[in-house]
């Protein structure tokens, strides 16, 4: 007997060939996939609790909006109410869209193991990725039916406020890749997690860490990227009695500067910030009294490209900015770049991960379960 044999009995032998490594399986089908989601829309449609999410849903959408025109009327802020109105709904609706998505996967594949529903299906010819492709597609579909009952309130609001119709299709079209990638991240914790419990948590943190942690990582990080630099500064000198500057002079010092060109990218993994920063700029910016009119979306997005822009070394202390400065300073953070496409390639890379890790943990024979893992 070798020595090989002899420290590890389980090791093959001389005459024995190696054991052979499962291959992924790569299969997938419309077919198969058309059917487990077929299965998983009988059974999310026996439930009777969906007829009270989708009540529940509309009535909160719209009651908050209702609200939000009844205090804009209120407060005589009528030439801003329809960019106040239109940004509060779609912010209404990613939120509300984030707390109830990821139920909707976060227990998917390991509730069904636990009920002993799983292991059928993967005994038949459908291959894991048809399993997950189908699961991630009933969904998704169900995320699309809670968007499209607040899509009435949105276009509501598109009407109410004279807003363009772009904007109110752009934002449609963000959210639902947006809650895509939010069930692609449940499905993947529900595979990797025995306990549903457990992995609808961990599905709910994710969400956390990227709508709220990421945006306050770059504000703590702020002192980490503070570097001095020149800075050409305009102050005034002498005031008049109203307060006003009256003489000003330019001048060039060295002072602290905070380089947000190099951490914009934690702004970006915010949903809220990628749904802001694709959404165009309203057609008219200014109000009757030709001031620059208060629209949370495109501040939003000013200030994200801002940071990706950096700290400016021109500063103007003594001139009051007028609409027109106002505009061209945001047409300026606009030409450093779009943050949106980073912030939603990334969710989607995630969401791709998430998915193959899902298809990864279904391959059959296992190699490994978690213990008390229940098969069938």
């Amino acid at each position: 007997m070798s020595a090989a044999t002899d420290l590890d009995p389980g090791a093959p032998g001389p005459d024995q060939p190696a054991p052979r490594r499962r291959r992924a399986d790569l299969r997938v089908s419309v077919r198969g996939v058309r059917t487990v989601a077929a299965m998983e829309l009988r059974q999310r449609l026996r439930a009777t609790r969906w007829v009270v999410v989708l009540v529940v849903w509309v009535a909160v959408v719209l009651g908050v909006s209702v609200l939000v025109r009844v205090a804009a009327a209120a407060a005589g802020d009528l030439d801003e109410l329809g960019s106040l109105l239109f940004s509060a709904v779609a912010f209404l609706v990613l939120g509300m869209g984030l707390l109830v998505v990821p139920a909707l996967t976060a227990t998917s594949i390991n509730g069904d193991r636990t009920d002993g529903v799983l292991a059928p299906l993967q005994v038949t010819l459908l291959s894991p990725l048809d399993v997950v492709l189908g699961k991630l597609v009933t969904a998704w579909l169900c995320a699309l039916v809670l968007l499209a009952a607040a899509a009435p309130v949105l276009l509501w609001a598109v009407v109410v406020g004279g807003e363009s119709l772009l904007r109110g299709l752009v934002v449609l079209v963000v959210l639902a890749a947006v809650l895509a990638a939010v069930c692609a991240l449940g499905l993947g914790w529900s595979a990797l997690v025995a306990r549903p419990v457990a992995s609808a948590l961990l599905t709910y943190v994710t969400v956390a860490v990227l709508t709220l942690l990421a945006p306050l990582l770059f504000g703590l990080t702020a002192p980490l990227v503070q570097e001095d630099a020149e800075v050409v500064v305009r102050e005034p000198t002498e005031y008049t009695a109203a307060g006003a500057p009256a003489d000003c002079v330019e001048a060039t010092r060295t002072q602290p500067v905070f380089r947000t060109d190099r951490t914009w990218w934690l702004l970006a993994a915010s949903p809220f910030v990628v749904l802001a920063d694709a959404t165009p700029r309203p057609a008219d910016t200014t109000t009757v009294a030709g001031v620059e009119r208060f629209d949370p979306l495109a501040e939003i997005r000013s200030g994200v490209r801002s940071a990706r822009q950096g700290p400016d070394l021109e500063q103007d202390w003594c001139a009051t900015p007028t609409a027109q400065q106002l505009l061209a300073e945001q047409e300026e953070a606009d030409a450093a770049g779009a943050v949106w496409p980073w912030g939603l390639g990334g969710l989607a890379l995630l969401g791709l991960g998430a998915g193959a890790v899902a298809a990864r943990r279904l391959h059959v024979p296992y190699g490994e379960l978690p213990r008390g893992t229940r098969v069938a």
